[in-house]
C-alpha cells in the first residue's frame, strides 16, 4: 500500500506532501491544477522513463520518495529478501531522483537500484491503469497469467513448467547421444588409445621431481663422489676431525676434574665427537654404495622423453595428464554403453512427452472454464460502465499440432488472449488494438472488479477512468471502484461528483500563484470542505445552495461513513 508521497520540483510542483489511505483515494480539482501531474510524479516513483523536462524550471533536480508498505505481500517482500534489503516497520522508503545534466539516481530503502529494478519491484506493489504507454494488461502473457490465477491453477502451471523442462533437458541429451555412430566411432578409438597409452606409462603425479634427482646424481657422479670423498677423508683420516676430537677429550676430562664448570663443555665436546664419528661412518658407506650407472642415466632419459610426450598430448603437468586420463575413462565408458543409455533416456523422454501433454491438456481445460467464467464476470461490469454494447472473450487457441503431435511450449499447449469490441458492429480485435483511454481504463476497472481477489498489486491507480460518460453510468463506475476498494488501495483522479462522494479519502488539487510562480497544492477534505468541493464538481458553482444540498445528499447518499470499507 501507498502511504505517502513526496515531491519536489516536479514539473510546477515546487514542494507537496500527500497522504494516502486504504480504501478509495480520490483526486478532484479544475482542470489544468496538476492531477495529472502528480500521477506522472507517481509513474516517476515507479520507474516510467523520464527526461530533464520534468524538471520545475529554475531547479537544478527533481526528487520523489514515497513510503510504501510491503507487510503481508509476499511478491514485494521475496524481492527485497533476494537483494538483502530490510523493510522498517513493514514498510520501505523509494527514492527516484534525475538532474538537470540528466544524471539520474534511485533508492529503495538506502540501496541504489537501476530504473529496471524499480519498475520490477514497483510492479509488485502498483497497477497504473489508463495510461496506454507500457499497460501491462495489454500484454498477452500477462492476460495467461490472469486466467490462470482466475482458474486457481497456478500450482499446476509451475508443476507443468517443471516437466517441460525437463522434457527439453532429457531430448538434449539424447540428442547428444544420437550423434553419427561415425563420429562416435573416432571418439571412442581416440579415447581408448589415449587411456591405454597413459596406462602403459603409468605416469605418477610427483614423478618427475624424482627422476630429476636421480638424473643429476648419475650425470655429476664424478663430481659427488670426489665431495663425499674428501669430505670422509678430512673427518677420519689419522690427522682428521675425529682423531683430534678423541685426542682432545681426556684432556678437557681431566680440566674438569679440576674446575667442575668445565664439565658442560666437556659433554659437549663428547656428543661432538661421537656425532662426527657417526656422521663419518654414514660418508663411508655413501661413498661405498655410490656407482655410476650409465645404462640407468639412458633409462631415466627415455623415461624423460615419454613423460613429455605425454604431456605435450594430454596436459601441462603429470597431474593434469592423469587427470585427463580418469576423464577419458568415464567419457569411454559412457559412449560405449550408448545402446543402453539411449534405450534408457528414450523411455525417459516417452514418459515425459506422456506427462506433459497430459498437464497441457488439463491446463487447456481449466483456462476454458475459467475464461467462460470471466467473460461473463466482466461483461456483466462492463454492462454497467457505459459500454452496454462492448464484448469480451478470452480467446484460447491451440498451437497447431506437427506431425500428429500436440505441441506445447512453456506455459502450455494455448495461445491466450483478451479480445474485445467497444461498439456495437465492431469486429473483435486484441484489447491493445481498440480501447481509447477511456474505454481501456473501463475495460480494466471491469477486469479488476471480476479478478478482486487475484492476489495481483495491493495499490491500484486510475486513470481517465471516467472520461466521456455521466449519469447512471457514472454511478456504475463509482459502485465498481468502491467494490473494488473493499480489497484493494484505489487511487483516482475523477471530475464526476457521483464517483467523488464515494471516497474514503478524498485530496483536492488546485493551482496557485504564491509570489510570482504558479504552485500546485493539495489539500484533503472533510466535512464541509468536501461538500462544497462536490458542489463545485456538480455546477461550478460551490456557493450556489442548490448545489450544496444536492452534494450533502449525494455525500449522505454515496458516501462511506469514515473508515468503514477499509477497516479489514
Amino acid at each position: 500500500m501507498l502511504e505517502e508521497m513526496s515531491i519536489r520540483d516536479f514539473a510546477i510542483i515546487d514542494r507537496l506532501s500527500i497522504r494516502f489511505e486504504l480504501g478509495l483515494n480520490l483526486l478532484t480539482g479544475e482542470t489544468g491544477a496538476g492531477k495529472s501531474i502528480m500521477i506522472g510524479a507517481l509513474g516517476f516513483i515507479l520507474g516510467a522513463k523520464a527526461d530533464t523536462g520534468i524538471i520545475r524550471s529554475g531547479a537544478e533536480e527533481t526528487l520523489v520518495t514515497g513510503v510504501v508498505s510491503v507487510e503481508g505481500n509476499a511478491e514485494a517482500l521475496a524481492w527485497l529478501g533476494e537483494r538483502g534489503i530490510e523493510p522498517e516497520d513493514g514498510a520501505v522508503i523509494i527514492r527516484r531522483g534525475l538532474k538537470r545534466t540528466g544524471r539520474g539516481s534511485a533508492y529503495v530503502q538506502d540501496v541504489p537500484v537501476v530504473r529496471q529494478d524499480l519498475q520490477d519491484f514497483s510492479a509488485t506493489l502498483v497497477e497504473v491503469h489508463g495510461q496506454r504507454e507500457g499497460h501491462a494488461l495489454l500484454k498477452k502473457d500477462k492476460h495467461r497469467a490472469l486466467v490462470d490465477r482466475f482458474a486457481g491453477i497456478e500450482a499446476e502451471v509451475s508443476s507443468y513448467a517443471a516437466a517441460y523442462a525437463e522434457l527439453g533437458a532429457k531430448r538434449k541429451a539424447l540428442e547428444t547421444l544420437a550423434s553419427s555412430e561415425a563420429e562416435r566411432a573416432r571418439e571412442i578409438e581416440l579415447l581408448r588409445f589415449a587411456v591405454e597409452e597413459i596406462d602403459a606409462a603409468a605416469p605418477r603425479a610427483d614423478e618427475e621431481n624424482e627422476l630429476g634427482d636421480e638424473e643429476r646424481r648419475l650425470s655429476q657422479h664424478e663430481k659427488l663422489f670426489a665431495a663425499v670423498s674428501q669430505a670422509r677423508e678430512l673427518l677420519s683420516d689419522a690427522d682428521g676431525a675425529i682423531a683430534k676430537l678423541r685426542r682432545a677429550r681426556p684432556l678437557l676430562e681431566s680440566a674438569g676434574s679440576i674446575d667442575q664448570r668445565l664439565l658442560d663443555r666437556s659433554k659437549r665436546l663428547d656428543d661432538s665427537y661421537y656425532e662426527l664419528e657417526d656422521l663419518g661412518e654414514s660418508l663411508s658407506s655413501y661413498a661405498d654404495q655410490t656407482h655410476f650407472d650409465p645404462a640407468r642415466l639412458e633409462e631415466i632419459e627415455a623415461r624423460f622423453a615419454v613423460l613429455q610426450r605425454l604431456k605435450r598430448k594430454y596436459g601441462l603437468d603429470l597431474a593434469a595428464v592423469v587427470a585427463y586420463r580418469t576423464e577419458a575413462a568415464e567419457r569411454l565408458a559412457g559412449l560405449e554403453n550408448w545402446e543402453e543409455d539411449r534405450a534408457g533416456l528414450e523411455r525417459q523422454v516417452a514418459a515425459l512427452e506422456s506427462e506433459v501433454f497430459g498437464k497441457a491438456e488439463s491446463l487447456t481445460e481449466a483456462r476454458s472454464a475459467a475464461g467462460k467464467r470471466l467473460e461473463s464476470a466482466v461483461l456483466s461490469v462492463i454492462a454497467t460502465l457505459g459500454m452496454p454494447n462492448a464484448r469480451f472473450t478470452v480467446r484460447i487457441e491451440r498451437f497447431p499440432p506437427s506431425a500428429g503431435k500436440i505441441v506445447v511450449g512453456p506455459t502450455g499447449a494455448d495461445d491466450l488472449e483478451f479480445y474485445v469490441s467497444a461498439n456495437k458492429g465492431e469486429p473483435l480485435r486484441p484489447l491493445a488494438d481498440v480501447a481509447s483511454g477511456g474505454e481501456l481504463s473501463r475495460f480494466m476497472l471491469a477486469l479488476k472488479t471480476a479478478l478482486a481477489e487475484d492476489g495481483g498489486a495491493p495499490t491500484m491507480v486510475f486513470d481517465e477512468v471516467d472520461t466521456g460518460i455521466g449519469g447512471e453510468v457514472a454511478l456504475g463506475v463509482g459502485s465498481h471502484l468502491a467494490s473494488l476498494a473493499a480489497t484493494k488501495q484505489v487511487l483516482c483522479i475523477t471530475h464526476l461528483a457521483s464517483i467523488a462522494s464515494r471516497a474514503d479519502n478524498h485530496l483536492m488539487v488546485e493551482k496557485r500563484v504564491e509570489g510570482e510562480r504558479t504552485v500546485t497544492r493539495v489539500a484533503r477534505l472533510e466535512g464541509d470542505d468536501r461538500v462544497r468541493e462536490i458542489a463545485r464538481m456538480l455546477s461550478g458553482d460551490p456557493s450556489s445552495r442548490a448545489s450544496l444540498d444536492h452534494a450533502a445528499e449525494l455525500v449522505a447518499k454515496l458516501g462511506n461513513p469514515r473508515g468503514e470499507r477499509c477497516r479489514r
